[in-house]
């Protein structure tokens, strides 16, 4: 079917009306991050009256933005890689099994994406409070507690997507694998999880950009000493004085580990993501 002009015209306009809403906010970004902090804190301008670099060295004295880089790299990794893994099992038995309370946990598992984040906050408080009184296991302030909470989000969705992406994988590829002599994990690993791989790759960056950014749930579930990047941005905003040029540094800082993941693997993402949600 041939685009008529006045359609694209219009999506002409629509593109740069959406490439407006985006790089605006990030050359506003980049361009505060460059100016000194009075520049900042003056009239806006839309180019600097001197660049200076001083804020992205100085944003590592203001706040120990090291130590919560680490830290935010060790929760979304392993909320990743433990998604990743419980999520495989159980899209692999939800697409290849028929068992008793198959359809009810699948409906239960897409059912929780209903609700909002914040609904689970004080019950999840709760339970790891109670966990602690019963058994002495601290999970409130630990970087385990965060990552068993990042799970609760990722894990459903996760499974949802992988399951739908499995039954795109013809059943004749297991049965393959077994006349081979491979049983079930044999043909999984050998077989399934290769051709598997944009949904495996879309599930490994959904998981890691929802533990990378989140908010709430980190600043309750932390301390200092566990802190993350995104509740580590609010210390920059002091009661004498906000510096705002440092929060733009570090803002683009703790962007570039999520942009540059996502440009390198962005084919996979679009693939797996599509594959796994028509099914």
């Amino acid at each position: 079917m041939r685009e008529t002009q006045g359609a694209r015209i219009f999506r002409i306009v629509v593109v740069a009306i959406l490439v407006v809403f985006t790089v605006v906010p990030i050359y506003v970004m980049v361009t505060s991050a460059l100016k000194p902090l009075s520049d900042v804190q003056g009239p806006f301008s839309w180019w600097p009256s001197s660049i200076t670099f001083t804020p992205f060295v100085e944003m590592w004295k203001t706040v120990p933005l090291a130590s919560y880089f680490v830290n935010s790299l060790i929760v979304a990794g392993a909320a990743t890689v433990i998604s990743l893994i419980i999520a495989v099992f159980a899209s692999f038995a939800i697409s290849r099994y028929r068992f008793l309370g198959r359809s009810i946990f699948s409906t239960t598992v897409l059912s929780t994406q209903m609700f909002p984040g914040v609904l689970f906050l004080l019950p999840l408080f709760l339970i790891f409070v109670n966990i602690n009184t019963a058994t002495g296991i601290q999970l409130v302030g630990t970087r385990g507690g965060l990552i068993i909470t990042y799970l609760t989000f990722s894990l459903p969705f996760s499974i949802w997507m992988l399951a739908g992406y499995f039954d795109g994988i013809p059943h004749d590829l297991d049965e393959a694998a077994k006349v081979d002599g491979c049983g079930p994990m044999g043909a999984l690993i050998r077989v399934v999880l290769p051709a598997a791989r944009p949904g495996l790759i879309a599930v490994a960056i959904y998981s890691f950009m929802t533990s990378w950014g989140e908010v709430l749930f980190a600043s309750v579930m932390t301390t200092d000493a566990n802190r993350t990047l995104a509740v580590g941005l609010q210390l920059y905003s002091t009661q004498t004085n906000v510096y705002w040029n440092q929060i733009m540094a570090a803002s683009l800082v703790v962007s570039v580990p999520v942009v540059v993941g996502f440009l390198l693997l962005q084919r996979n993402f679009v693939a797996g993501l599509t594959a796994g949600a028509v099914k």
